[in-house]
């Protein structure tokens, strides 16, 4: 496959639900270039894409072209990654629409955050399966360099909580008020289902990931709710809340356009592209990344 070379400035965006959307009412352009053939399979659909006169960018939503097309435990996450790092991609910003655990959060609100729980039981969750390598420190989990360039690219436009703990589970059903209650003892402080083992991945292949998420609800259980049949997860969330999830949405592109901005006159000053140093050292790995993991 093709790819761009390692720019050190290039960024890529991964979608969350609704995120194709933008391309679709033309507030984000883009050139489809279509779905990547992997070592594990087919990504979703990569554009090249841009947001007004702004510097190009990435984008590949990661449930499809047609907001839920594949559930977050189904999406193929090593191929996407390994698609956006084929193609060059050195730098990740994701969006994610959790449910708050703490009631500090309104729904709406931006919190950028800085760990994660992986409560993922069926996910492939390393490119280096059958390999003696993979050891890969995880604190920093997020780029600290790259979220704060999302910190940047929101100021100024909405509310953002700068760090946080996102407790990822499996899925597609949603969880139930004990296991929340379970969470939050473990210091989560927002539960959704996307960003396990996605960020994983990107550290393996010394790719800078920062997650920004968007409050959609209040988890089963944080808040009183009765089930209505036929709304958005039975009434977790209201038509107000949605509304103002729409809002949040709707200033992605301006917070993309920020990011990319951001990003393109900056250097990596982060360990994030050396993650794999120690296996470059012993002769473990080469220079090419592509045979780390068997290619």
């Amino acid at each position: 496959m093709a790819g761009m070379g390692d720019n050190p400035n290039k960024l890529a965006v991964i979608g969350g639900s609704g995120a194709y959307t933008l391309l679709q009412n033309g507030a984000m352009k883009g050139e489809r270039l279509g779905p990547r053939e992997t070592p594990f399979g087919q990504s979703q659909p990569v554009y090249s894409a841009s947001v007004g006169a702004g510097t190009q960018f990435y984008f590949l939503s990661r449930h499809g072209e047609e907001r839920y097309s594949v559930t977050a435990p189904f999406v193929n996450y090593r191929a996407n990654i390994y698609a956006l790092r084929d193609l060059g991609v050195t730098r990740i910003v994701s969006w994610s629409g959790p449910g708050a655990i703490n009631t500090d959060y309104r729904i709406g609100q931006f919190v950028i955050i800085d760990d994660i729980i992986d409560e993922t039981k069926n996910r492939p969750t390393t490119f280096f399966e059958g390999a003696g390598i993979g050891f890969v420190r995880q604190s920093p989990t997020f780029c600290p360099d790259l979220r704060n360039h999302a910190r940047n690219a929101i100021s100024g436009l909405a509310e953002c909580a700068f760090g946080g703990t996102y407790v990822c589970t499996e899925g597609p059903r949603l969880e139930t008020a004990a296991e929340i209650r379970k969470f939050e003892v473990c210091g989560a402080h927002l539960v959704g289902m996307t960003l396990a083992p996605e960020v994983f991945l990107a550290k393996e292949l010394e790719m800078c990931y920062a997650a920004i998420c968007y409050v959609t609800n209040y988890a089963e259980g944080v808040k009183p709710g009765d089930f209505k049949a036929g709304e958005l997860f039975e009434g977790l969330a209201s038509a107000q809340d949605r509304k103002k999830v729409e809002d949040a949405v709707s200033l992605f592109p301006k917070i993309i356009a920020g990011n990319a901005e951001s990003v393109a006159g900056s250097e990596r000053r982060c360990g994030c592209s050396r993650i794999m140093e120690r296996y470059r050292k012993c002769g473990g790995v080469s220079g090419d990344w592509r045979t780390w993991i068997g290619q």
